[in-house]
């Protein structure tokens, strides 16, 4: 079984993310790629990663067999292997919810239904508890349940990519999670603002990554 370290489980948690919705920008660059991991919508933690960080975790994952360098012209570019790098093909859901996983730790189903939507769309939430199950099921399990923190409504799921998770992880998580609960047209506005934060964020990183086209197209040019 594999065991990433953080930098490396948001490597690869940002090269699934952008591969689904950015796929014409894919595989990415490494300057794409520091940018998809230093997001500041859709990550928790938020991190402040080096290319020499992203380097580094890139070389640990490429040993894994879950990421490959592709030679594309004078830049190098990296797509992740993890649909076949872990045993048996994962389908596109738990892709998805491993993907949200990998970029923001521990999350209950429902939340991870609503967070997958540009990732992959759940009817409901019992198809999400269906895909996790499967997930933790496998023969080497690659989620579970974690025990319920006092004073959370529900329990949430973690990936197993990191090793077993801790009791202090699970309850930093809930803390994060319940210390400003949203109800009612108050939940709706939030919602509404992430969303528009992570379309904004997908916006900038395309146009970055045409930007990026031109200079190279230029470059060749002269």
């Amino acid at each position: 079984m594999v065991q990433l370290n953080e930098v490396e489980a948001r490597v690869l948690g940002a090269l699934v993310e952008k591969e689904i919705t950015t796929p014409e920008y894919y595989p990415l660059s490494l300057n794409a790629l520091v940018n998809a991991c230093n997001q500041k919508s859709n990550r928790e933690p938020v991190m402040q990663l080096s290319e020499a960080d992203v380097r580094t975790a890139l070389f640990a994952l490429d040993q894994l067999a879950l990421v490959r360098t592709l030679a594309e012209g004078r830049v190098s570019k990296f797509e992740h292997r993890l649909r076949d790098g872990l045993g048996t093909p994962l389908r596109r859901d738990e892709v998805a919810v491993l993907c949200l996983l990998l970029l923001r730790g521990p999350q209950t189903s429902a939340e991870l239904r609503a967070r997958a939507e540009r990732l992959h769309t759940f009817e409901d939430n019992a198809a999400v508890v269906s895909t996790l199950e499967r997930l933790a099921q496998r023969e080497e399990a690659l989620v579970v349940l974690l025990a319920r923190q006092p004073g959370a409504r529900e329990a949430r799921w973690m990936h197993l990519l990191c090793g077993a998770v801790s009791e202090a992880v699970a309850a930093s998580a809930t803390q994060r999670g319940e210390s400003a609960p949203r109800v009612g047209a108050t939940a709706a506005v939030n919602e509404e603002l992430v969303q528009r934060v992570e379309a904004l964020e997908e916006m900038v990183f395309s146009l970055e990554q045409r930007l990026f086209a031109l200079e190279e197209a230029a470059g060749r040019d002269v």
